[in-house]
């Protein structure tokens, strides 16, 4: 049995798509120490460094020292229902603007809590580009499954159209900000769609929340749909800096997903512990003053990826580099990691074989001298790579 994995791992080496885990102890979000070698980080997805924030760290050392365990070792169905998850979700439902939210072990495991959603009497809309949980969602659910162009308004018309006289359900799933294209989906003209075919609208914010909108609800908020999304997916360790994932959505569906969501019976709660961090790093996001460095930084970045000549056409905190070789894409990496620079070659089937990229991602603590020597040797190595 080991030749058959053995020759499955020489085939991903060959075609340059083989993964193999590094050192990486972050000092920060805008700093790491990688294979031993200290270097500027562009690939953490803590977007405001609440992660590193003295105040966040207290809060949990606070906690854990008058508190009897670090984690309650139970589904919260059984003996895991802290009242520190049930302060959290209360919090995270008055941000998010829902009746109620529900907390899950991390991102992917709320994720796939919709399956219990995409049932035998329902027909799902999904856009091609969406996380890898969400399409497991889609597996795993009964459903009929759909999958639209990606933010092809057109294609998701002619689709709703096609089925309009059908009897089943109808749910549209997808993401606020890409998380490798960087692109926004446009949930104006999506959610408009949602209402005139009577489809739900679920959307995992991920990576909008805590950043974008001016309350920092998410990518809902800033596009002012937030009264046309019916559920919101969203993660604690990346806006927020800290670790979990939950759901916001009406009391009705809430309580569906307590009582048939699999991923949210079936496995130990989130340690209350994370949830006490959430609650400190939530009270930092709506200062504001992190998203404004955030900002700050990515326009620095981008339009100086720009001035070199690099693709970089994304206006969010995550902006993609294509390359589409994935040998081009390694070696990009590569030589980026030799001149102190860390940031991931992404490749398939994280995305299309042809498009794979280097994924940047800008957070509110790399200072103006970590983006300048940044792109110093980012034009370096394009030049090299004849890329620019």
């Amino acid at each position: 049995m080991n030749e058959y994995y053995t020759y499955i791992l020489r085939a991903l080496k060959a075609d340059n798509l083989y993964r193999r885990l590094r050192d990486v102890k972050v000092i920060d979000s805008s700093k790491a120490i990688v294979d031993g070698k200290e270097v500027i980080l562009l690939c953490s997805n803590d977007y405001l460094g609440l992660s590193c924030s003295k105040e966040v760290k207290d809060s949990m050392l606070t906690y854990l020292s008058n508190t009897f365990s670090i984690s309650q070792c139970s589904s919260r169905l059984i003996a895991g229902n802290d009242p520190m998850l049930n302060e959290l979700e209360h919090e995270l439902a008055l941000h998010k603007s829902k009746d109620k939210a529900l907390l899950y072990a991390n991102g992917y495991m709320a994720n796939l809590a919709l399956a219990s959603l995409f049932d035998e009497n329902t027909i799902v809309y999904s856009d091609e580009l969406n996380h890898a949980s969400i399409i497991d969602a889609c597996r795993l659910g009964k459903a009929r499954v759909k999958v639209f162009k990606h933010n092809n308004i057109d294609e998701l018309k002619h689709m709703l159209n096609e089925d309009k006289h059908e009897s089943k359900s109808k749910i549209i799933v997808t993401e606020g900000v890409f998380s490798m294209d960087g692109d926004i989906a446009i949930l104006d003209e999506i959610s408009s769609l949602s209402k005139e075919y009577d489809a739900m609208l679920v959307v995992d914010d991920a990576h909008g929340d805590f950043i974008y909108g001016s309350n920092y609800r998410g990518i809902a908020e800033y596009l002012n749909v937030e009264d046309r999304v019916d559920i919101i997916v969203s993660s604690l360790s990346k806006g927020l800096g800290c670790f979990g994932g939950y759901i916001a959505s009406n009391e009705c569906i809430i309580d569906y997903l307590i009582n048939k969501a699999r991923s949210f019976i079936y496995t130990s709660a989130l340690p209350s512990i994370f949830a006490a961090a959430a609650l400190k790093a939530l009270s930092i996001v709506k200062q504001g003053t992190m998203q404004k460095r955030l900002s700050a930084n990515v326009k620095l970045f981008r339009d100086g990826l720009l001035s070199m000549g690099f693709n970089a056409q994304s206006n969010t905190h995550i902006i993609p580099i294509v390359v589409g070789d994935e040998k081009k894409a390694l070696e990009f990496a590569d030589s980026l990691l030799e001149h102190g620079v860390f940031a991931q070659a992404i490749r398939y089937p994280t995305v299309a074989k042809g498009k794979a990229r280097i994924r940047v991602t800008l957070t509110a603590l790399h200072t103006r001298e970590d983006i300048g020597h940044a792109l110093e040797v980012f034009r370096h190595v394009g030049k090299d790579l004849a890329l620019i």
